[in-house]
């Protein structure tokens, strides 16, 4: 079974892209995820060990390499599904940048953070950190507190979804063709809070709209959970109403609330319940903390292997 390794992982650690290259290999990897922190000379020498066949690149996560002048990476540094017309411009821009750059790498997939519905008001706030600061203090996601905070901030969303929808449904009509061409799937990741644009039943109405192998939803596995435990929708639930347009997953583990990209096995995602990501169609992607050991990595790779085998 074949599964990349994230750069985020060690990309801080070494300025030399061969280094990261021999470590995901000494680890039992098969092939990468470009991440949003590698720079252009990292990129550039993991491409002389992909074009020499010593690795592959399955996908690259936007926005990467880091673009001039950003001071460092960073997945949400322009939002495409943004009611900020120049933000959507400059998101296009670097996307179509990072387009090109996966083609280069011959890459199957392009992950892409959409965008945030921003649900800050004048006088108050509700949003993802409000509701883990309830959660919390009532200790479970059935508390009377919580939920009707949640429901006023499910209302607050509902309001205002239709043009950030409008929006991003703009920006795909004109860049979908150009990945389309290039043999690209740009994917739709989903984020461990609230105010993350698509949700489910967003991302099944888009694929709706755009019936195009280059669109697709990518399953993090990890943020997935958190939102499970927020008490907003089952992991399993999403992968199954999913799954047909998923074109990859990011693996890692979650304990509760917010505490993810853990490795495999070490939190309370149930993996035997999501065997159905090892099909060789779906690209595989583990996306650990960046302080975690050499050791956890491999061990928790030997996990996933045999669950999923």
């Amino acid at each position: 079974m074949k599964i990349a390794l994230s750069t985020n992982w060690n990309s801080k650690r070494h300025t030399d892209g061969s280094a990261i290259v021999d470590e995901a290999l000494d680890l039992g990897f098969d092939a990468l995820e470009l991440g949003y922190n590698l720079t252009e000379n990292q990129a550039r020498e993991i491409k002389q060990r992909v074009v020499n066949g010593a690795i592959q690149v399955d996908s690259v996560h936007c926005y990467c390499p880091v673009p001039i002048g950003a001071p460092h990476g960073y997945p949400e540094l322009y939002l495409l599904a943004s009611l900020d017309e120049d933000e959507r411009v400059m998101a296009r821009i670097n996307i179509e940048r990072c387009l090109e750059f996966a083609a280069e790498e011959g890459a199957r997939v392009m992950v892409l953070h959409a965008g945030r519905i921003f649900l800050k008001r004048v006088f108050r706030r509700i949003d993802t950190g409000t509701l883990a600061e309830v959660l919390g203090a009532e200790g479970g996601n059935d508390g009377d507190r919580y939920l009707s905070l949640l429901e006023r901030a499910l209302k607050l969303r509902q309001a205002r979804v239709r043009k950030y929808f409008d929006s991003f449904c703009l920006s795909l009509e004109t860049m979908l063709p150009q990945f389309e061409e290039l043999g690209v799937t740009l994917a739709l990741e989903n984020l461990p809070s609230i105010e993350a644009f698509p949700n489910t039943a967003e991302m099944l109405l888009l694929k709706e709209r755009f019936d195009t192998p280059a669109l697709a939803y990518w399953h993090d596995i990890g943020h997935a959970q958190v939102r499970e435990f927020f008490g907003w929708e089952k992991q399993q639930d999403v992968a199954a109403a999913l799954l047909p347009c998923t074109a990859g997953v990011h693996i890692h583990d979650a304990q509760p609330l917010l505490d993810d990209h853990l490795p495999p096995g070490t939190g309370l995602v149930d993996f035997r319940q999501l065997r159905v990501y090892a099909d060789d169609r779906i690209v595989k992607v583990f996306e650990p903390r960046s302080d975690l050991q050499p050791d956890e990595i491999r061990q928790a790779l030997v996990f996933i292997r045999s669950v999923w085998a």
